[in-house]
């Protein structure tokens, strides 16, 4: 994951919370957890809730692996989405990231994402 890639130095896991993809079928949560297999960790589905009931938040707010939320999602038409979503590694190792996804060849592309706020 590019943005601010030192949240990722020595993750156990990436989380994702596929709870907030509102209109999401299982099949679209099920691809999403699927593409970030390639970052060769354990992939969940949790939120920062469930992570806390299981014992794997540390020191309040302090994680081992990542934890992504999609926060919002803008349709600007079939083909183009914007999200705005964070990745959370601690109270103060987080940021906010804003994406345009764009669908080529049936395949979804970041065409451009900044940073919208960091702790």
């Amino acid at each position: 994951m590019p943005i601010d890639e030192g949240l990722n130095g020595d993750m156990e896991y990436i989380a994702i919370e596929t709870q907030t993809l509102e209109n999401a079928t299982e099949s679209d949560k099920k691809a999403v957890l699927e593409y970030f297999k390639k970052y060769d960790v354990k992939i969940m589905d949790e939120s920062f809730e469930t992570l806390k009931a299981k014992g794997m938040v540390k020191d309040l707010n302090s994680l081992d692996g990542l934890l992504l939320r999609i926060v919002k999602v803008d349709k600007i038409s079939d083909n183009e989405i914007i999200i705005e979503c964070s990745k959370f590694r601690s109270g103060l190792g987080a940021v906010g990231v804003k994406c345009v996804l764009k669908k080529e060849n049936d395949k979804w592309i970041v065409s451009s994402s900044q940073l919208t706020w960091i702790s």
